[in-house]
């Protein structure tokens, strides 16, 4: 794989051209096993090498346990329709069984990547007896996962791996910023409808639930994300936002419902845009849209009493609050 970026302006055919012959050089005739995640960059990645190493690639989406609402039969839909096969792994009783009593954001994060790791491992291990040894595992980590965790900012999940792997890495988009695996996916015929998808991290809710990570808090973590994504949607914002999330935060305050003192949970609502994912500007939502979410948020989860909204460039924040 390519160790710089070029000064030339980004010319996505180009870029695919280069990238094949850099895949098939790599990678040769041997087996190559794919961690799809449902986002853009390892759709992006797994396109690419299935058409550059045409019958060696095998596919795996690991459903961590913290994805949002409904996410994995999204996923399973959208990979039928680019004619990918994958292989469905349920380890959610695993993550968050390692995760249990970790509440450090960094340590969340390796522990996660880790995790990950050994999943495909054992899944390749698998894969051999049925097609031959695998020998690559593919990822979709991009530029901005590799400055930010060169720089101390944040370890991305993909990039601090462990030090002893069983698999080669193939990186295909490490060089790359988002808008041009963007600009890559659209080039390969990709639908719109994809290529756009918000991003989404790759250590999942688990970034977004401060504190500990537990099935309750994880439960209601999705619902307040289902009712923020459904009422960005029907506000038509969906597309003029590159990334909103909520956050269950790791407080409680007090608040009435029924009447009655109830001591409860804060939500907080982050949307951001950016261009290359290493600046971002909070986006001004309409206050119209706020009221509506945060009375939903409020009067459909009990748990609930408090709905804040994030109004932190990027930096000093970063986008995810963990």
């Amino acid at each position: 794989m390519k160790q710089s970026r070029s000064d030339e302006k980004f010319d996505a055919l180009k870029y695919i051209e280069s990238i094949t012959a850099e895949i098939k050089a790599q990678v040769g005739n041997k087996k190559v096993i794919c961690a799809l995640s449902g986002g853009v960059d390892s759709s992006v990645a797994a396109v690419l090498v299935s058409r550059a190493v045409p019958g060696c690639l095998h596919c795996v989406y690991v459903d961590t346990g913290l994805m949002r609402l409904n996410e994995t039969q999204e996923v399973r839909e959208m990979y039928e329709s680019l004619g990918l096969t994958a292989t469905y792994v349920d380890a959610a009783d695993m993550f968050l069984g390692v995760l249990a009593g970790v509440t450090d954001p960094e340590q969340k994060r390796k522990i996660v990547g880790e995790a990950f790791i050994r999943v495909f491992e054992a899944e390749a291990k698998k894969l051999d007896a049925q097609h031959g040894t695998i020998d690559f595992l593919v990822q979709g980590t991009i530029y901005p996962d590799v400055l930010e965790t060169e720089k101390g900012q944040k370890s991305h999940h993909n990039v601090t791996l462990p030090d002893v792997m069983g698999l080669e890495l193939c990186e295909p988009l490490r060089l790359l910023y988002k808008y041009e695996v963007r600009e890559v996916g659209l080039a390969l015929g990709i639908p719109e409808n994809m290529i756009m998808r918000q991003p989404f991290p790759g250590p999942g809710l688990s970034v977004r639930c401060m504190g500990e990570v537990t099935q309750p808090k994880l439960n209601l973590l999705r619902r307040a994300d289902a009712i923020l994504r459904e009422e960005i949607k029907k506000a038509g914002l969906t597309h003029k936002i590159w990334q909103c999330l909520a956050v269950l935060t790791d407080m409680r305050t007090t608040g009435i419902k029924n009447e009655k003192r109830v001591y409860g949970h804060v939500i907080a609502i982050r949307a951001v845009n950016s261009h290359d994912t290493s600046t971002a500007q909070w986006y001004h939502m309409p206050h119209e849209v706020l009221s509506v979410v945060s009375k939903r948020m409020t009067s459909e989860l009990n748990d609930v009493v408090r709905v804040v909204y994030d109004v932190t460039d990027k930096p000093s924040a970063t986008i995810e609050w963990e």
